[in-house]
């Protein structure tokens, strides 16, 4: 009672209230994460945001000179949309790409992903040309699907070798076009086409009465549909997240109904069906859910299905741990158990996008999540080529056309190609098949992957002590409420770090939600967070002069959420 009545008078621990112990939040433990070294080595986290901003200003250039260049062009064919859009490979010299198809065919997985990325480290991608705008043409109103799909023209995509009737293809463009309508509200008929696909999403999960124990949906014909590839109950997750995004932007308690409904049918299976990317999206909206509407799902469960590699259809899919012939690989997604272990760039970077502000909603995985973060953010150079040695990659000769922005597309232990077998894991490498008749080389480094980078770019920066991050907590948290600065800060030594924070010219109060409590009084300029060994603290910076309050189980500061499990 004391120690709330000191909070609730803006003191704490700085002031007259040091005396009483805070409440630190008891941390959980991920057995995966558990295993990963307490620091990667050999340690060198990159400049990611400085590699997502190359990237952009590197690939959009339509003049772009040297072999495989410009990865750019643009598509007439005006699919669902009378406008003119620009495409982006998928691979390097991606034969089913550019002039070929009358240029239709091109991924949103590509374009989309990196005009989020881009706009994710600052870069106003709806200036001068209006890359925002031409992410209308994914919407396929023309099939009658009314939602985004991952090509403009599917039929097309398909001659190409494209994809069309994999679930997770056609749910994830939705969750990229809601991140970055968030970040566009005002682009022109975002809105509706948000509100179709909401509808689309609640009608199915209407349809689909609990069991998405399928491969696909038709969402013209609202009727759940089997092939040959792998059933994906994970898909709910896609839908939760999305009608979650909607009922926050509309209001309308249907979409809260929906995803509600779509996050526990995940949840209420009696095995891991991760397939590809919505897992953590199901960690992620069950601590949000659990944290501002009362919820009580299984943060714990969801995790260990996206760390653990024991899915079931797509067995071992899920989060690596090694370290072959000294490089660390822990903390890269992909399959656990195929050739030994097969991360991929585009999966690793996602993670990040739930994983990261999961911590603000649930401060008990903060341990956990910082240290993953330092193994992802670390191995994911490894990618490529100008940071992973020449005797463990492909086509170390071909480094220069990647102009040092385009990564490969995976890390294997054991190679897939009988050509290069000789080398020692880890090997950076594509994944087949090869794209480039000719030259099929090339199309191991991955475009579409790459320019996912903005993700990272936007969560990750170093501090002055190697090896213990800057991690922006906000950044991919869309659709959210106000919210004061918030930083994750992990200490992986087994010794007490003083870590160097730079809180900005505006007087700040810090508060650490790991503990519950203030931990500074007015402070500005920089500030010395002295950190214990093994243990993170997730700083909030509030006005120093704010009125803070409780209210229910939330500290607020200036009606602002500082802590939402006082």
């Amino acid at each position: 009672m004391q120690k709330l009545l000191c909070l609730l008078l803006g003191v704490g621990l700085a002031t007259g209230c040091k005396e009483n112990a805070s409440f630190p939040v008891i941390q959980q433990h991920l057995a995966r994460i558990d295993s990963m070294p307490a620091i990667p080595q050999p340690l060198q986290v990159i400049d990611w945001y400085a590699m997502a901003r190359r990237f952009d200003s590197t690939v959009y250039d339509f003049h772009a000179t040297g072999a495989h260049w410009p990865l750019v062009w643009w598509d007439s064919s005006g699919h669902n949309f009378p406008q003119p859009v620009v495409g982006l490979f998928t691979a390097l010299d991606d034969q089913r790409q550019g002039t070929h198809n009358k240029g239709m065919f091109h991924e949103a997985l590509a374009t989309m992903g990196a005009t989020l990325g881009a706009t994710l480290v600052g870069i106003d991608k709806s200036k001068g040309l209006n890359y925002v705008g031409m992410l209308k043409n994914y919407f396929n109103r023309e099939t009658g699907w009314n939602i985004m799909m991952n090509n403009t023209c599917p039929e097309v995509a398909l001659l190409g070798g494209g994809y069309g009737r994999d679930w997770w293809y056609d749910v994830y463009p939705n969750l990229l076009f809601y991140a970055i309508y968030d970040h566009y509200p005002s682009q022109p008929g975002f809105d509706t086409l948000a509100h179709r696909i909401a509808e689309k999403f609640y009608q199915a999960d209407s349809v689909l009465q609990g069991n998405y124990n399928h491969s696909f949906f038709d969402y013209a014909q609202l009727q759940p549909k089997e092939n040959a590839i792998c059933k994906q109950p994970d898909a709910a997750a896609g839908h939760a997240y999305v009608l979650y995004a909607a009922y926050k932007k509309f209001g309308d308690a249907r979409y809260l109904q929906g995803a509600v409904h779509a996050l526990r049918t995940l949840e209420q299976q009696r095995s891991n069906t991760f397939y590809e990317i919505f897992m953590p999206f199901a960690a992620y909206l069950a601590a949000r859910l659990n944290a501002e509407q009362g919820a009580h799902f299984n943060v714990q469960q969801f995790l260990e299905w996206s760390f653990d590699g024991t899915a079931q259809c797509r067995s071992g899919w899920g989060v690596l741990v090694g370290r072959w012939n000294g490089l660390d690989i822990s903390g890269i997604v992909g399959n656990t158990q195929d050739r030994g272990g097969y991360g991929f760039l585009m999966n690793t970077f996602d993670a990040a996008w739930p994983l990261m502000p999961l911590v603000r909603y649930d401060a008990s995985y903060a341990n956990a999540m910082g240290k993953w973060m330092l193994h992802a953010a670390n191995a994911a150079r490894f990618f490529y080529t100008q940071y992973m040695p020449d005797d463990h990659e492909t086509i170390p000769q071909q480094a220069a056309i990647t102009k040092g922005v385009i990564g490969y597309e995976g890390i294997i232990h054991s190679p897939s190609y009988p050509q290069y077998a000789h080398l020692q894991a880890p090997v950076a490498q594509g994944d087949g098949p090869l794209w480039a008749p000719g030259n099929p080389d090339v199309s191991q480094f991955s475009v579409y992957g790459s320019g996912h980078v903005g993700i990272f770019g936007s969560i990750i920066r170093n501090t002055n002590v190697p090896g213990i991050l800057q991690l922006n907590l906000l950044a991919t948290d869309f659709f959210r409420e106000d919210a004061y600065p918030t930083f994750l800060y992990y200490n992986p030594y087994p010794q007490t770090k003083t870590v160097q924070i730079a809180v900005g010219n505006k007087p700040v109060r810090l508060y650490n939600t790991v503990i519950h409590d203030f931990i500074s009084a007015t402070v500005q300029g920089n500030y010395e967070l002295v950190l214990p060994p093994a243990t993170a603290a997730v700083l909030v910076s509030t006005p120093a002069d704010g009125t803070v309050a409780k209210q229910q189980h939330n500290l607020l500061v200036n009606g602002v959420i500082v802590d939402h499990h006082l």
